[in-house]
């Protein structure tokens, strides 16, 4: 059942995973994307596990907190438009790896983005009637 709660959780279970495999493995991502450069990896998976901490916290609270919500749509879809113009512009020189993956994980984070904007605007609906 595609919840908010629960497309909440799965965003904030794979940021989290996303995050922690960045911090573990720095170096071996940094080669994956064909730069000499770890510390931006490590910088971003600190990131995540920050931003999946809070998207949890806000998936297991009794009540949608609406504004919570609206931030963590709003930073997925930042990531998204970010990913756009590092994929478009060919802006760091990537691995081809490089430039799908951070591809695949845009697509993803709009999905979630997605779901999370229609559960929003479900719960909004059903408050109504």
């Amino acid at each position: 059942m595609t919840t908010l709660k629960n497309v909440l959780l799965i965003n904030a279970l794979s940021s989290g995973a996303t995050g922690l495999l960045l911090i573990e493995f720095p170096s071996f991502t940094a080669q994956l994307f064909g730069v000499s450069q770890s510390m931006p990896f490590m910088a971003t998976g600190i990131f995540l596990v920050a931003f999946s901490l809070l998207v949890y916290y806000a998936s297991r609270q009794k009540s949608v907190n609406k504004t919570l919500v609206r931030w963590i749509i709003a930073l997925d879809i930042m990531w998204v438009v970010d990913s756009l113009i590092v994929v478009g512009g060919q802006l760091f020189d990537f691995t081809l790896i490089g430039y799908a993956l951070t591809s695949a994980v845009a697509l993803w984070v709009a999905l979630m983005a997605f779901l999370q904007i229609r559960g929003l605007k479900e719960r909004l609906v059903l408050k109504t009637e």
